[in-house]
This record gives C-alpha cells, sequence and structure tokens, in this order.
C-alpha cells in the first residue's frame, strides 16, 4: 500500500534527520528549505524539491515544518508563497517548530478555514534526538488532527503527548525550556568550578551522571564542554528565542521567573561573545570568560 506523501519544510540541524526517518519508513518526500544544499541527503535518497512552501502544500498530503524563529513560521504558512497562499492540497499541517503559542492558536485558525488540520509539535531532544528518533514531541491541537499526526510524529520521537488546543503544545514546550536552562546554568558552573579547583573534570561527569545530578546535558553536553566541542546541536541563538518566548508569556500573565530572567541574561552574554551559532553548550564560555 502507498504510504501518504509528506512534504518538509527546513532541512537544518535536527529537520533533516526527523525527515531522513520519515523518508526511511517509506513514505515518498517532497522538500524544501531556505539552503537547497542542507536538502542533499534526502534529495540523494529519492525526495523531490520544491520551489516554495506553497508547492510542497499542493503536493503532499501532510506538511511538516522545523524552522528557525517565529518569523520564519509565519512565512513559511501565512506568507506570500507559503503553504496556504496557493490551492494547497495537504490536510494536516505539523509544525515542530518551537515558536509563539497564539502564533499557534492564528495557523490554526487559518488553517482551519482552508479544510486543514493543524497540529503544534515542538521537539525536545536535540541533534542527537533528531539523529536516534528518540525526540520528545508536545502536541497542540485538536484531537483529530493530534490522533492523525501521532503515528507519523512516532517516526522521530521516543514520546508524543498532547497537553490540549491549538498553542497548548507550544507552552509545554516553555515549561522544557525553562528546565533545559536550569540544568545548563547547573552543569556549566560546576565544570568551572571543577576546573578552578583542579579536579578531574572527565571524571566528575561521569560520576555524577550516576546520581541526583543525572540529566540530558550533563550525559550529552558535558563530554562535548570537555573536549571543547562547541558545534551545535541547539543553537545558542535559538535557545535565545526560546527563552525569550518564555518571558513574553510570563510578562502576560504576571509571573515572574528569577531563574528563567538570569539564563536569558547568561545566554545573550554567550551571544555577544559571537556565540549566537554555537551550541548551547558554549554557556560554559561565557561561565568561565576570564581563565583561571
Amino acid at each position: 500500500m502507498q504510504l501518504p506523501t509528506l512534504g518538509w519544510i527546513g532541512t537544518g540541524v535536527m529537520g533533516r534527520w526527523m525527515a531522513g526517518h520519515l523518508q526511511a519508513a517509506g513514505h515518498p518526500l517532497v522538500v524544501h528549505s531556505r539552503t537547497r544544499s542542507k536538502a542533499a541527503p534526502l534529495l540523494e535518497a529519492g525526495a523531490t524539491w520544491a520551489d516554495t512552501p506553497a508547492e510542497v502544500a499542493a503536493r503532499a498530503e501532510v506538511v511538516f515544518t522545523m524552522v528557525g524563529l517565529p518569523s520564519d513560521v509565519e512565512t513559511v504558512v501565512l506568507g506570500s508563497e507559503g503553504i496556504l497562499s496557493g490551492s494547497p492540497g495537504c490536510r494536516l499541517l505539523v509544525d515542530c517548530t518551537t515558536s509563539q503559542p497564539a502564533l499557534a492558536e492564528r495557523i490554526a485558525e487559518a488553517t482551519a478555514a482552508r479544510g486543514i488540520g493543524s497540529v503544534d509539535a515542538p521537539v525536545s531532544g536535540g541533534d542527537v534526538g533528531a539523529r536516534e528518533g528518540k525526540l520528545v514531541v508536545f502536541m497542540g491541537g485538536s484531537e483529530a488532527a493530534c490522533a492523525e499526526a501521532a503515528p507519523l510524529v512516532a517516526r522521530f520521537s521516543r514520546l508524543a503527548q498532547r497537553f490540549g488546543g491549538p498553542g497548548a503544545g507550544q507552552h509545554a514546550k516553555m515549561g522544557n525550556q525553562i528546565i533545559v536552562a536550569g540544568n545548563m546554568i547547573g552543569l556549566c558552573e560546576s565544570l568551572v568550578y571543577a576546573a578552578r579547583q583542579g579536579l578531574d573534570a572527565a571524571q566528575l561527569v561521569e560520576v555524577v551522571a550516576q546520581g541526583a545530578a543525572r540529566s540530558f546535558a550533563v550525559e550529552n553536553l558535558g563530554p562535548r564542554i570537555l573536549k571543547e566541542d562547541f558545534a551545535p546541536g541547539f543553537f545558542v541563538e535559538h535557545f535565545l528565542k526560546d527563552l525569550g518566548i518564555a518571558c513574553e508569556e510570563c510578562a502576560r500573565i504576571g509571573l515572574d521567573l528569577p531563574g528563567l530572567d538570569l539564563a536569558r541574561r547568561l545566554y545573550r552574554r554567550t551571544a555577544d561573545m559571537g556565540h549566537g551559532r554555537s551550541g548551547t553548550q558554549a554557556l560554559y564560555l561565557a561561565l568561565n570568560e576570564g581563565g583561571g
């Protein structure tokens, strides 16, 4: 039986792997990305190229988006050459970008007016989770839309949960990012402290990963810091975007989260040092500034 043709927009650090899992499962794939060369592995494996998001939507039954910023989401969905600009043949849109809850609600209204389902489905797990197909997905949308998306999302995730209607997936992802921010500060400060005290930092990472301090950051990003590997599994500038969205949501409801505010300031310092396109573990460089 022919599996449904899927569209994929955005083939960056994570998107290319996520799309690849769907392709490996046998789905014909139509792809579009701002930089065509980033889609090369998918094209070489048999995917077909579309020049615009509108063309993707005309040729695919379900369209996934995984881009960088809320403005990118707005452009590829609602823009002049976006998914809804022409005559979309798709029946479902699944946006895996971490974006603004209010934008997810707007998109859901716009797609519903065209008879298309919509799911906001931001993911967690970075490049490792994307490559291994073990991401965690936070879903928002109607029960019917999320149920239709679930078996497809399962191809690149180990867990996907619906949290409510449109925008709820984005709110849940904000909760995730607040925890991640705190973990990253703790990891990086711990390694700075260990270095200044003359400890074997590699030994520390190995040991704390077996105790109460165990976390994704310790297990996956701790070793990268020790190797001075600051290549992106997730860009600092994108994490700053996420923290900014979380801060905006807190302001909207009158909530003060000082830890979140601190993380945003520290990551702004990291970006100002020239590490906006580095991985989030580059926070270590900002905290360790001055040497010793």
